[in-house]
């Protein structure tokens, strides 16, 4: 039986995060003392892991509890309902990744536009165009 400090030296996660996931029903100590300690064994520290891995993945903590649910019950459970709960976040990826290509589009073209020299501010392209709102324009449009 290992503690949470101990828990925490084998899976890499603190013992406040390891506590944010009990507190989520993500991660549960095995047995608590009268005194309220917390104590995990083998299937806990594996669980602890599955849970770090999915999460450095990008997983939700929603969707954590449901690839769980069918760790724990693989039988009741098909593959597609994995794959679902993958493909979403896949999904979710892919849409922050062409946020940030847009933004990484609308701020080279701001660097480009402006000389960025030593001279005032006050005729500066680039607060300009944020002070016109042209940037936000731009990116809706898809134009950025």
């Amino acid at each position: 039986m290992l503690k949470i400090s101990e828990l925490g030296a084998r899976t890499g996660l603190s013992p406040h995060t390891i506590r944010f996931y009990e507190k989520h029903g993500l991660i549960e100590a095995s047995t608590r003392t009268e005194a309220g300690y917390r104590y995990y064994n083998d299937s806990d520290v594996r669980r602890a892991e599955f849970v770090k891995t999915a999460r450095n993945i990008g997983f939700s903590l929603d969707d954590i509890g449901q690839l769980l649910s069918i760790r724990v019950d693989k039988e009741s459970h098909s593959c597609q309902e994995v794959t679902d709960i993958t493909r979403h976040k896949l999904n979710e990826v892919n849409e922050r990744i062409a946020e940030l290509e847009s933004m990484r589009t609308t701020l080279s073209r701001l660097l480009a536009s402006c000389c960025g020299g030593p001279e005032q501010a006050t005729h500066c392209s680039i607060m300009d165009a944020l002070d016109n709102g042209e940037v936000e324009t731009r990116q809706r449009a898809g134009t950025a």
